[in-house]
């Protein structure tokens, strides 16, 4: 079962999928956490906090800020929480490169729930790194939804399956 959940910040993805992950796993799932936070950025780290504490009970936390398919494993239940900044991550890598990581990832029979921040309703942004960041979440959005099983819009608290 491979699922993508994809909504705005703090638009009710985290609970949705924590449900799902833990739904759909036969033993302890996995968080893969993906922010790499060598920004020092002290706001982002208490988000991160908040997260492995909500998530210490149910989960084993993993963090991969660069490669996602190192640590999938078959028979395993994942929720990559968030490719949006796995992308952000890799920004530096072709667009290529990120999409043959993901076929590898989506080859290993193992249970994946995927968040993606929805970033596709603003406007075009001025620069050109944010341009290529939007560009890349929603071309990699695409190509993850198309994989998935299932995909789910999710608004303020409320989920809206539409695959």
């Amino acid at each position: 079962m491979k699922a993508l959940y994809f909504g705005g910040q703090k638009s009710g993805k985290s609970s949705a999928t924590s449900a799902k992950a833990l739904s759909i796993s036969d033993g302890v799932p996995h968080y893969v956490a993906t922010y790499d936070n060598s920004y020092s950025d002290g706001e982002m780290q208490q988000r991160i906090d908040r997260h492995l504490v909500e998530r210490q009970a149910e989960f084993l936390t993993i963090e991969a800020a660069h490669s996602l398919v190192d640590v999938v494993k078959a028979g395993e239940t994942y929720l990559i929480d968030c490719l949006s900044m796995w992308i952000f991550n890799n920004l530096q890598r072709d667009e290529s490169a990120l999409i043959d990581e993901l076929k590898q990832l989506f080859e290993v029979d193992c249970n994946v729930v995927f968040v993606l921040n929805d970033v596709s309703c603003g406007i075009i942004p001025i620069d050109k790194e944010s341009r290529r960041f939007v560009d890349l979440s929603g071309i990699i959005g695409q190509f993850v939804a198309k994989q998935c099983d299932e995909v789910y819009r999710v608004s303020f608290g409320i989920e809206e399956r539409i695959k």
